[in-house]
């Protein structure tokens, strides 16, 4: 059974940086498609990033130069580094994982999730 387990949130000023973790069981280490996504009061959850084991990555727009991700395989641990953040960046951020996902297949922050973390708070202050 995948679980994934969400850490690292808090509270930052604007400029700020913070990293997100994912530790993951379960899943595999040598085939993945997994990502972040958040959720602000009052919107839609949206994917922010996702990464394959390829080394493949896809971010949104309002991230991309900011937010990079990455995976630790020895670790079974996905990581979202989160640089310069604004109020806007405010939201719940979960980590989520693809279970139907194999090799030829795009690995994008709109994919269908099958599993996801418990979800991380992070708050950025002006």
């Amino acid at each position: 059974q995948v679980q994934l387990v969400n850490s690292g949130g808090g509270s930052v000023q604007a400029g700020g940086s913070l990293r997100l973790s994912c530790l993951a069981s379960g899943y595999s280490n040598s085939s993945y498609c997994m990502g972040w996504s958040r959720q602000a009061p009052g919107k839609e959850r949206e994917g922010v990033a996702a990464i394959d084991s390829n080394g493949n990555t896809d971010y949104a727009d309002s991230v991309k130069g900011r937010f990079t991700i990455s995976r630790d395989n020895a670790k079974n641990t996905l990581y979202l580094q989160m640089n310069s953040l604004k109020p806007e960046d405010t939201a719940m951020y979960y980590c989520a994982a693809d279970a139907g996902w194999t090799q030829g297949l795009d690995c994008t922050r709109t994919n269908v999730w099958n599993y996801w973390g418990q979800g991380t708070q992070v708050t950025v202050s002006s």
